[in-house]
């Protein structure tokens, strides 16, 4: 497996973190973007993300330290991960389903349904001032 240097990253302006705690440990597996320490400054507290999945092999920190950008956290056993387009199955796409079609045939006099012999529109309901009235907001 090939070993990869994991180093801090940009923090911003920040100069001699102190480490306030490490959370992973020589033979510990971790999954990329897992945190493996947290830093602490005057303004700030924050994790540090692993930039790859892997075994750890060696933390090269340890509590109380000063870190600041580029300082060597920890030696990493990357794993080696196989491309996503080879270890994918070659499915067949699923073929689309064909919606059922619905016939909706108007009928007499504008109603929608057997029995509704209303010829008032929903538009015009809406605006109605009875409607209005519903939806007016009552005095406290």
């Amino acid at each position: 497996m090939p070993s990869t240097e994991v180093k801090v990253p940009d923090i911003g302006d920040f100069k001699n973190v102190e480490v306030i705690e490490i959370l992973v440990k020589p033979g510990d597996t971790v999954a990329k973007e897992q945190s493996l320490v947290t830093l602490e400054s005057d303004k700030a507290t924050m994790e540090i993300p692993s930039p790859g999945a892997g075994v750890v092999k060696e933390v090269r920190i340890k509590v109380g330290d000063k870190v600041s950008q580029g300082t060597l956290i920890l030696e990493l056993d990357a794993k080696d991960e196989p491309k996503k387009a080879e270890s994918k199955k070659q499915e067949p796409a699923p073929q689309a389903t064909p919606a059922p079609s619905i016939n909706i045939e108007p009928t007499k006099g504008g109603a929608e349904r057997p029995g509704n012999t209303s010829t008032t529109s929903p538009t015009s309901a809406m605006t109605s001032p009875r409607t209005w009235i519903m939806f007016k907001r009552s005095p406290l």
